[in-house]
């Protein structure tokens, strides 16, 4: 199977692995593209086979989305078709990925930032049998784009690790404390975590998040 549904960027595992490696994609935010996370890869355990995917909806030259946002004084309005849209691409890329690459399907890990972490969760919320684990960070749960959040039973010790900064100025820490709050109500494996940053991904929150990835191919 052809891997091209979604343009991407591709590390190797930078260590020998007997079985099918396993997958770590990294999902950028709104305005950005493949590059940024891409940027990082050397950080996490090499023993991953890494893509990097651009989100599907081109906003400017090097700029793209999963979905557009209406920012108005008094609200952020998603536009929910398209974040639904995104979401199955998601889901066919995976599919591409695992059989393309021959990776491990049942070590399939989402890494999302901001936009990109919305796009995780969409995934593992609706159908967890997709991934082994998500890392969410500056991120937030949009209900509305759920079309079904999976039965209790499909979640049971899903891991899920949250990172948000406390001075975040995009998508404040109280979006990180709701999607605590929210995800408490699954019996998932959650982590939460803030950290004195701001949208960003910092060194200690990297560290943090590098730990728990690599904890995770021990299990």
């Amino acid at each position: 199977m052809s891997v091209n549904s979604l343009f991407h960027l591709v590390q190797q595992p930078r260590t020998r692995f007997l079985a099918r490696p396993p997958l770590l994609l990294l999902l950028h935010g709104i305005g950005s593209n493949e590059e940024d996370l891409f940027s990082l890869s050397d950080c996490f355990d090499p023993r991953f086979f890494i893509v990097s995917a651009r989100a599907p909806i081109k906003l400017d030259p090097a700029s793209y989305a999963w979905f557009n946002v209406e920012i108005t004084p008094e609200k952020r309005k998603i536009n929910v078709e398209q974040a639904r849209s995104s979401r199955i691409k998601l889901l066919a890329f995976i599919d591409e990925v695992v059989e393309g690459y021959s990776v491990n399907p049942r070590r399939v890990y989402l890494l999302g930032f901001s936009q990109g972490a919305i796009m995780s969760f969409s995934i593992a919320l609706t159908q967890p049998e997709k991934v082994a684990g998500i890392v969410a960070i500056g991120g937030r749960v949009v209900t509305e784009t759920l079309p079904r959040v999976a039965r209790p039973a499909e979640l049971v010790d899903l891991p899920i690790f949250v990172a948000h900064g406390v001075n975040d100025q995009v998508l404040p820490i109280e979006h990180g404390r709701a999607t605590r709050e929210y995800l408490s109500a699954f019996p998932v494996d959650l982590t939460y975590r803030e950290y004195t940053m701001g949208h960003q991904v910092s060194p200690e929150s990297l560290n943090d998040i590098s730990a728990w990835l690599s904890a995770r191919l021990e299990e």
